[in-house]
């Protein structure tokens, strides 16, 4: 599904070039849940908008779906930390939102509109939010909104779903929560995933593989298989193979960071 070829990837700073990637080599398998973790500023969230086409490399070459990518993917979804609710609109048409965007919905919407509002309300009740479709995002707590995020983000029905620290605001209860019905909607949809994130548990109890970064310049250092069964409860957190997983990986970081 996604492939990295000896990506770099520099821009003009205010004191002289800059590099936040350097000779990065990637590959992400179709319906693969992969992770990207790293020190702070080694490049995560530049990696992300390479994959998505918001920015072209200096150097090497992106593919998404066997294509070369030259500008925005139209198969992916984005999840950030801010659910970046528009709060004039309820959350069902914060949802739908998308479909007004995206084609072939956009030119479908006006006559299909009832089978998409059903489809929306369906992603809803998934996450356990069909009960609050026509509320407003601020009557809503943080969790919730992050919630009906994912589903606007799945809503089109894309093959790839790109995540930036989707649960970093939240309360740790909350975050394990939202862990377990992102695992769900992906053994349910069977997307691809990219989620770049500082929590290393959250990467080993949600991906198949970890790919762990250098400090800037970044690249990848490392890649991990998780090998845990699925479906994964939550009770794999407390583990000793998952404890010993997650201490590896913070090892792994900060001997990069010191590199």
């Amino acid at each position: 599904m996604i492939r990295l070829h000896d990506v770099t990837l520099s821009y003009r700073g205010r004191t002289g070039e800059v590099t936040a990637l350097a000779h990065t080599t990637l590959k992400v398998e179709k319906g693969e849940f992969a992770a990207v973790v790293g020190p702070s500023g080694c490049g995560k969230s530049t990696l992300m908008k390479l994959v998505t086409g918001l920015i072209r490399p200096t150097k090497g070459k992106v593919e998404v779906d066997g294509a070369d990518v030259t500008g925005p993917v139209k198969i992916a979804g984005m999840a950030f930390q801010a659910a970046n609710m528009l709060p004039w609109r309820s959350v069902i048409d914060n949802v739908m939102l998308p479909l007004e965007i995206v084609q072939p919905h956009r030119g479908r919407l006006s006559r299909e509109r009832a089978a998409y509002r059903e489809r929306a309300m369906d992603l809803l009740g998934v996450v356990g939010l069909r009960d609050f479709a026509d509320r407003y995002p601020w009557e809503m707590s943080g969790g919730m909104q992050q919630r009906a995020s994912l589903c606007r983000a799945l809503i089109h029905e894309p093959a790839l779903l790109m995540l930036d620290e989707p649960f970093a605001a939240l309360d740790a209860f909350t975050r394990e929560e939202l862990w377990v019905v992102l695992r769900d909607l992906w053994h349910r949809l069977g997307f691809t995933v990219i989620l770049v994130t500082h929590d290393l548990r959250e990467a080993a109890f949600l991906a198949d593989t970890i790919h762990v970064m250098s400090a800037r310049p970044g690249h990848i250092v490392e890649t991990r298989t998780v090998d845990f069964p699925r479906p994964r409860p939550l009770d794999v957190l407390y583990t000793t193979p998952f404890t010993d997983l997650v201490h590896s990986l913070r090892n792994k970081i900060a001997e990069v960071r010191q590199a």
